[in-house]
């Protein structure tokens, strides 16, 4: 007995949730496979004898479960079945067998264990009992409230304490600007290049997601304005500053346009600042432009060392209240150890020069790639953590990547960071950060010489 498609006699109410699930077994039982498009909503709906309301409820719940994709102007698609949690880098286990290049994280030597363990120790002397008792967020932002606030200073923004939430890192900021700016089904716009971990946690919160072009500069506001035009954006998800894997750096111009298209349109904008500080004569955040509809992140995680856990998300005044409460229900806080180190480190210079030591580092290792790759084309921002190198000519990317890790060096394909499946760039994103210098020369020589080679036609697909 075939499951697809369904008739109307196989449904039962709710309707919308029994559709759902029969679409559900179909895949399943490989009646839909991996990008069979589903009817459109109305022609199911007429199929089925339903209303196009309900179809299009039942799709929402499936983007929901995670079956599948709905593409804007493309229709719905069903997805992968491999697991939401893979990742672009090296899995752990994998490591010392091969040069990791695919992970990206700050240089880290002995220094920074030596710092971690003597502010620990510090701390063990004199810990604040509010430290280890503390149980209310308020009170921990009022502790570390002004210390938080130099650090921002030091990103460029100028901002009080109302709407600055303490967070574990970056990817706790990303989840709470997501739940705050959208409810499921609302469409997120984003780099058609954009963060590997958008596009699993837009599933997971039941979010549509659409990579828009970009060029030399970012995003391209025709694009932006175009999907705008067309259907409702709730907000435009950006890493202006060197972090997105093509490693551009928005212009101060271009973060002007997107910003004036953004009150247009009225889309929040959420600015992901991972790296802070790192670029010397960086540009002002767009939470400067905008500070009455961007939800601006950081922390000291990718500028300091990878243990330090600790960030911020600034939010505009209208949303505190309903970023606090989703902060609460999905953290409650962050962790009051790491924000007591975190704080003394800025307010004793020890996260200063902590990063001013890895501006340096990172300084030597871009140029170490600029050395060896030479006259070959690659993407690289100021003291950047990664490079991004077009797929050479005579290679396909996942050959070029694979070559690339049979040779004894691990980097990061393109297509992992990709937003949508029309997205046509093609390279690998290469971090310069996880290993020694030595072992980083070894592998960026090896990358370099399969760059200039001319593989042989049956690898050139892979």
């Amino acid at each position: 007995m075939t499951i697809w498609p369904p008739k109307p006699e196989d449904l039962h109410r709710p309707a919308y949730r029994s559709l759902a699930d029969v679409i559900t077994r179909a895949i399943k039982a490989g009646e839909l496979n991996e990008g069979d498009r589903l009817p459109t909503h109305r022609d199911l709906a007429f199929k089925l004898n339903l209303s196009v309301q309900t179809v299009s409820r039942s799709y929402d719940e499936l983007v929901r479960r995670g079956v599948v994709l709905g593409e804007v102007g493309r229709g719905t698609f069903v997805r992968s079945q491999r697991s939401d949690t893979q990742t672009p880098f090296l899995p752990e286990s994998q490591y010392g067998a091969i040069v990791d290049c695919s992970m990206l994280k700050p240089v880290f030597e002995a220094l920074h264990l030596d710092a971690m363990r003597d502010g620990l120790a510090k701390m063990s002397l004199d810990l604040p009992a509010s430290a280890a008792s503390s149980f209310r967020p308020s009170r921990a932002l009022g502790t570390y409230g002004n210390t938080s606030r130099k650090w921002l200073a030091r990103c460029g923004l100028e901002t009080s304490s109302e709407g600055l939430i303490l967070t574990n890192g970056n990817t706790s900021a990303m989840t709470i600007a997501l739940m705050t700016t959208a409810s499921p089904g609302d469409l997120i716009v984003t780099e058609g290049i954009g963060h590997h971990a958008l596009k699993p946690l837009c599933r997971y919160l039941g979010l549509r997601l659409a990579g828009l072009g970009v060029d030399a500069d970012g995003v391209i506001p025709e694009a932006f304005t175009r999907i705008c035009q067309k259907t409702k954006v709730s907000a435009l998800y950006l890493m202006p500053a060197g972090l997105n894997p093509k490693a551009y750096t928005m212009s101060r111009e271009r973060r002007i346009e997107l910003v004036n298209l953004a009150r247009r349109f009225d889309v929040s904008i959420i600015e992901n600042d991972a790296w802070g500080p790192l670029q010397p004569n960086r540009t002002a955040p767009i939470a400067t432009l905008a500070p009455e509809r961007t939800f601006y992140f950081t922390s000291l995680t990718k500028c300091i060392m990878p243990g330090l856990r600790f960030g911020y998300l600034v939010v505009p005044e209208a949303y505190e209240s309903a970023a606090e409460n989703r902060h609460l229900v999905t953290n409650w806080m962050a962790t009051s150890l790491m924000s007591e180190l975190a704080c003394r480190w800025i307010e004793d210079g020890t996260a200063e020069d902590l990063l001013q030591w890895q501006m340096t580092a990172l300084g030597e290792r871009n140029q170490l790639a600029a050395d060896i790759l030479s006259d070959i084309p690659f993407n690289a921002s100021e003291n950047g953590l990664h490079i991004w190198l077009p797929t050479p000519e005579t290679w396909s990317e996942e050959a070029f990547v694979a070559h690339t890790r049979l040779n004894g060096v691990a980097i990061a394909s393109g297509s992992s960071f990709k937003m949508s499946d029309d997205v046509k760039d093609s390279g690998a994103r290469i971090c310069l950060g996880a290993e020694s210098i030595e072992s980083l020369k070894q592998g960026l020589m090896v990358i370099s010489r399969l760059a200039r080679s001319n593989p042989e036609p049956a690898l050139q697909t892979f």
